[in-house]
């Protein structure tokens, strides 16, 4: 008998080992920001809120918005923690995933704050390449993202900003994004890079799961602005607006 371990098959029904959450512990549908701080921000929207696991960069935490019950959970950065937390979370009862994050604007006049949804994501991480040949589309599903879209648009234009869909892209090197990169990823039209979504995407497509991302802009890499301050009033309430966008969505879909 084989002694190899089938990790599609292993600890199915258990505690998962990185985002350390049970079977019957969360929601079918889960927010997902980066930054394991964050989580709370999500919390604010909800009541009845209990915190479920703390474990590495997972940071999970559920409550109830407008009658449906959420999940928030840390992926960290990049795609292979991402993928991780998207293949747990699926095996104790997560359906459908809305990544909320930060994201850099690609195209001239994208401002702190604006609310960018992807409608796909270009494929430049190594992790999606374990799971499908690069021909493979990294999509997000369609209901949810048109959603997204109506959503993030009344709560930007109600605020005096703006929500703009379209193609983002997931990189792994923050810091190997050379000015010569940046302005070919703005010749081919992308709207924003970030570093989670086309692992989220592949991984949800793969396993029969819903997935969709909202992200504030951070900054704009073709404006100027490189990095982004935490402390910047725009971004906070450019995440606050993402946030209520997917749970709109989430209580709208009946996720």
């Amino acid at each position: 008998m084989s002694t190899v371990v089938d990790k599609s098959q292993a600890g199915l029904t258990a505690r998962q080992y990185h985002i350390g959450i049970a079977p019957g512990e969360v929601s079918s549908v889960a927010l997902l920001p980066g930054d394991p701080f964050r989580v709370p921000f999500v919390a604010e929207f909800l009541t009845d809120v209990k915190e479920v696991a703390h474990n590495r960069e997972h940071r999970t935490m559920t409550g109830w918005y407008k009658g449906r019950h959420i999940t928030a959970t840390s992926t960290g950065m990049g795609c292979p923690s991402t993928a991780i937390a998207v293949e747990e979370l699926a095996r104790v009862g997560v359906t459908s995933f809305i990544r909320v994050g930060s994201s850099a604007g690609l195209q001239p006049g994208i401002a702190p704050g604006d609310l960018l949804v992807s409608e796909g994501s270009f494929r430049n991480d190594g992790t999606t390449d374990a799971y499908v040949p690069k021909g493979f589309p990294a999509l997000p599903d369609a209901e949810l993202t048109l959603a997204l879209t109506r959503h993030s648009t009344r709560l930007a234009t109600e605020a005096g900003t703006r929500a703009l869909a379209g193609i983002s892209v997931s990189d792994d090197a923050f810091y190997a994004e050379t000015p010569e990169w940046i302005d070919h990823l703005q010749r081919m039209g992308l709207l924003n890079v970030e570093m989670e979504a086309s692992a989220l995407f592949v991984v949800a497509r793969l396993r029969g799961l819903r997935a969709g991302m909202v992200c504030a802009c951070s900054s704009n890499l073709v404006d100027g602005a490189s990095l982004y301050d935490e402390a910047n009033t725009a971004l906070k309430d450019g995440w606050m607006r993402s946030i209520e966008a997917a749970l709109e969505t989430a209580v709208e879909l009946e996720l």
